[in-house]
């Protein structure tokens, strides 16, 4: 498996044979949208298979599950593979308020060797107890 180099916070890509990982971490919210789409624009239309791992978001609104419902379109009309991984039930409770659920099709968990959690450095995680840290509301 390779990494792809890249220094955001952010985001960690990992690819092995033609499966790409795009681990998702922090407030997807209009700002890390507008940080974020270019790089997922260029994955979704590179990848052969996409997976994308929400399970590190700390945060996520209208805007992010719009950034979400738009690599998944893309990526099917391609003709590629796609597939979302969250475990978290206050955001898979917005996929299906919002009824989103068709599209995204989230899974729980991905294959321990697709994992990239494990090169994400833990002291960047957010501190709960820290003021700007919110929590998610259920």
């Amino acid at each position: 498996m390779q990494l792809i180099p890249r220094h955001d916070p952010h985001l960690v890509v990992r690819s092995t044979g033609g499966l790409t990982v795009a681990a998702l971490r922090g407030e997807l919210d209009l700002v890390l949208v507008r940080h974020l789409r270019p790089e997922l624009d260029a994955l979704v239309r590179e990848c052969d298979a996409l997976t994308v791992d929400i399970r590190r978001l700390t945060f996520c609104d209208a805007t992010g599950l719009g950034l979400l419902a738009h690599c998944a379109g893309r990526t099917r009309g391609r003709g590629a593979h796609w597939r979302l991984v969250c475990d978290q039930p206050w955001i898979l409770r917005l996929i299906r308020l919002t009824a989103l659920g068709d599209l995204l099709c989230p899974e729980p968990g991905l294959p321990d060797q697709m994992d990239p959690s494990d090169q994400m450095d833990p002291s960047d995680q957010p501190d709960p107890s820290d003021p700007g840290v919110t929590s998610p509301v259920s």
